[in-house]
């Protein structure tokens, strides 16, 4: 940490090999698109390196100062645009930035409905979703990061998960009148 800091190349270089596929993977999950996911992350490591003196390790983690920049860039990148989060595109074409191992166990048309689900959310409950799920950030390190009440972070997880769940029982049920319908 301290070498890329004070400017040396090589170790920034590894901080962002350690970085990049979480912060690809979070800017994909809040933006919904690949291409914006990539212009996103360039932006967060090349502002990452412009303001590496202003990371301050008594106030935490590497990472959660990098979602922190994350976060804001993909905010900024929805404004610009003028669009929403898009849905998110087909996970099988996106292999750099896959749910991490565990979601592997999923199987293919769960893991489509979950990323659909996901899709549908207001910005401000799939960031979070994002954060805790994706990135095993704590309700106080997204509280910090996002700079809300923790209580706030706890309600809107909450309510992304009301979302998700919702639309994983409307899939489900679609899902099975399509296989009463086959038969």
């Amino acid at each position: 940490m301290e070498k890329w800091q004070q400017g040396d190349s090589s170790a920034f270089e590894e901080f962002f090999r350690e970085h990049e596929k979480p912060v690809l993977r979070t800017a994909y999950l809040i933006t919904g698109s690949k291409q914006q996911a990539e212009d996103v992350m360039q932006s967060v490591f090349l502002s990452a390196w412009k303001s590496r003196s202003s990371y301050d390790p008594s106030k935490g983690k590497a990472s959660t100062w990098l979602h922190r920049i994350v976060v804001n860039q993909c905010s900024d990148a929805l404004k610009k645009s003028g669009l929403k989060p898009s849905p998110l595109e087909d996970c099988e074409q996106v292999e750099d930035i896959q749910p991490k191992p565990e979601d592997e166990l999923l199987a293919r048309d769960e893991r489509r409905s979950v990323t659909e689900a996901i899709s549908t959310m207001p910005e401000k409950y799939r960031t979070i979703l994002v954060l805790h799920y994706f990135n095993d950030l704590t309700y106080r390190d997204i509280a910090g990061l996002l700079k809300l009440p923790m209580g706030t972070v706890q309600w809107r997880l909450n309510q992304a998960l009301k979302i998700a769940r919702n639309k994983l029982h409307e899939y489900a049920d679609v899902s099975k009148r399509g296989c009463k319908d086959e038969m």
